[in-house]
């Protein structure tokens, strides 16, 4: 299993836009991963309605975590994406 621990790069945290990219490129993984806040149930990356109830806002501590081949060079990735603010203009 691996696990990492980022913070929420996104101004407005992980709302519609940002969490938007998030799934997606979650989707696009080769295992399972979960993301969750502190004192919440970890819940599928893969699911926008999930990511969006879990509020995370901007600075705020979430875990990533995937289990099997391709665990680790998935979370590193997802971490990256959150790591960025996905409202900023490209």
């Amino acid at each position: 299993m691996h696990q990492r621990t980022v913070a929420v790069g996104s101004r407005s945290g992980l709302h519609a836009r940002p969490a938007s990219l998030f799934v997606k490129a979650a989707t696009q993984q080769p295992v399972k991963v979960t993301i969750g806040r502190d004192g919440q149930s970890a819940v599928d990356a893969r699911s926008l309605l999930s990511v969006l109830a879990l509020g995370a806002l901007h600075g705020e501590s979430v875990v990533l975590t995937a289990e099997g081949d391709g665990a680790e060079a998935a979370v590193e990735e997802l971490a990256t994406l959150l790591l960025r603010d996905l409202d900023a203009t490209p």
